[in-house]
């Protein structure tokens, strides 16, 4: 069974749009990829703002919301075997997102934003109309590609290569997510290229 802590939020906005919004005048500093890549002789060396640590934030948000979505369809009782792995797997990566932004957040000098109750997340998921697998595939789908937009949209505001290395390869995560979920649902792969981060 999928297993998640329950905490208030804490006021920060964690919407996509405001992420997306971000990425023209705020980036992510050297120091927070540094440790979200791993490598936290690098992230030690350099310096962070609290405009990095806010949008920080807001995606630590959205996987949040991702790890409480895949949480909402495994209580479902909708998701047969195969799929339920499948959506633990994916809540196991949304799960790693959220650890390694959290360590960074708190690196820089920065509050991560907490979860909210899983009420919270039901009623703004709208969980009560998942009447069926398919329903809870495509919720899952349509928070995954929104991940995949958002990581993708704040890649242009960064100066440090390093910096966009790591948005892509969180949006990488996100966008195998979606295309994983979409064949589950029969749908057809775009036909057009660029379909991400448009």
């Amino acid at each position: 069974m999928l297993i998640q802590s329950r905490r208030p939020i804490t006021g920060v906005n964690t919407d996509r749009r405001a992420l997306l919004r971000g990425a023209g005048t705020i980036g992510l500093s050297a120091a927070a990829i540094a440790i979200m890549g791993g490598c936290e002789s690098m992230a030690a060396s350099s310096s962070a703002s609290a405009q990095d640590a806010d949008i920080l934030n807001v995606a630590l948000g959205l996987e949040h919301e991702a790890i409480n979505a895949y949480q909402l369809g495994a209580e479902s009782g909708l998701l047969e075997k195969p799929v339920l792995n499948t959506a633990v797997l994916f809540q196991s990566h949304h799960k790693a997102h959220r650890d390694a932004l959290v360590a960074t957040i708190k690196k820089m000098g920065g509050k991560p934003v907490a979860e909210k109750s899983m009420k919270d997340y039901a009623t703004a998921l709208n969980a009560g109309s998942l009447k069926s697998q398919g329903d809870v595939l495509a919720l899952a789908a349509r928070l995954e590609k929104g991940a995949a937009n958002a990581y993708l949209g704040v890649i242009p505001s960064f100066s440090d290569k390093g910096l966009s290395q790591v948005s892509a390869r969180l949006a990488a995560d996100e966008t195998m997510h979606w295309t994983v979920l979409a064949s589950a649902l029969g749908q057809k792969l775009p036909d057009k290229a660029l379909t991400f981060g448009a």
